[in-house]
């Protein structure tokens, strides 16, 4: 690793800290004594995803966010939580220690979490989820709740 203002390889670590994109590093560069910043980011075995049709993809932790998202969007959660959700539900897919995982599997889970954050939240999952198709379906997931 080089200094991108100086191209310097001396540097040190003046602070380092987990964030949700990896270990985030503070450095600076002891020739010109500029700071920056690094990140780094731990890589994970492949995981793919059964879906219901049977077709396999790589499982996205993008796509698991954009959902959950969408369900929260307006509702007092603070990102944190949500974001902690997320993280939660990804390392509990990977520590089955699976390389192929069910996609019913990884929406139950999902499911039982954001239940847990908020009830509204957890209705608008289930019902894209669970495919509602009329008030019936409504009413039976509002009295799970």
């Amino acid at each position: 690793m080089e200094c991108p203002y100086c191209l310097n390889g001396t540097f040190k670590v003046t602070d380092k800290r987990q964030s949700p994109d990896g270990i985030r590093r503070r450095r600076e560069c002891l020739k010109c004594k500029k700071r920056f910043t690094t990140y780094e980011n731990i890589v994970r075995a492949d995981l793919y995803v059964i879906k219901k049709d049977g077709r396999r993809e790589r499982f996205s932790r993008e796509k698991l966010e954009r959902g959950i998202q969408l369900a929260f969007e307006k509702r007092p959660v603070p990102k944190e939580k949500i974001e902690k959700t997320i993280s939660e539900i990804e390392d509990s897919i990977r520590k089955r220690g699976k390389k192929e995982v069910n996609s019913a599997m990884i929406g139950e889970i999902t499911m039982k979490k954001i239940k847990k954050l908020d009830n509204v939240a957890y209705i608008r999952f289930a019902s894209v989820y669970r495919d509602f198709q009329d008030v019936q379906d409504f009413k039976k997931a509002l009295k799970q709740v």
